[in-house]
């Protein structure tokens, strides 16, 4: 029997915004991929609280992002994971828990020109597809060496972030247009990035 494919797209998701969606939905309708996963990235004790909100609370924001979407999913595990939680950790248990799955790290272009700062990077590269999307102004360069599990995507670029979000919310401005009109609800509900 053939295994799924499926992306891991991770990040704090603080919120999660239209961008995030277009890029995923792109990913699992015009790749390999059967779907994507949302891996949420826990509270780092490091940051300000003021700026990344509770693990749960972005949690639900994700969960009530892609009720919708058939092929979009949420995943928690790094909540259970020693902290710091590093990427092939959590793919390496992703894979142990999944045995009938094989997983592809998403990532975008400026990660890529870091990678060799990364956590076992060698690690990654040598068990799992990578699939590199387009980020403005970066210029994106793949070894030859690494051309059998590292690919570039044609992705939209998409300019939305989630500081340029946050921002907007504590200067008054209206961010309906640019999150789900659940997360939108969501935050006016809870007061949230005020």
């Amino acid at each position: 029997m053939q295994k799924r494919e499926i992306g891991i797209f991770s990040g704090s998701f603080n919120p999660i915004h239209n961008g995030h969606l277009m890029l995923a939905s792109y990913l699992s309708e015009f790749t390999y991929l059967d779907e994507v996963w949302f891996v949420v990235t826990p509270h780092n004790p490091l940051k300000d609280t003021t700026i990344l909100l509770d693990d749960d609370v972005r949690l639900e924001m994700v969960k009530i992002a892609l009720a919708d979407y058939e092929k979009l999913h949420v995943s928690d595990i790094e909540f259970n994971m020693p902290r710091p939680s590093f990427t092939v950790n959590t793919l390496n248990k992703l894979s142990e828990e999944n045995p009938g799955i094989n997983f592809s790290l998403i990532m975008g272009a400026d990660n890529w020109t870091m990678i060799d700062r990364w956590r076992n990077y060698k690690e990654i590269i040598e068990k799992y597809k990578i699939l590199i999307y387009p980020r403005y102004g970066v210029e994106l360069v793949i070894p030859d060496k690494y051309r059998q599990s590292v690919q570039s995507v044609d992705a939209p670029v998409i300019e939305i972030s989630s500081t340029f979000i946050r921002n907007c919310k504590r200067n008054g401005k209206n961010i309906r247009a640019f999150v789900p009109k659940s997360v939108y609800d969501y935050i006016e509900e809870k007061q949230l990035y005020l």
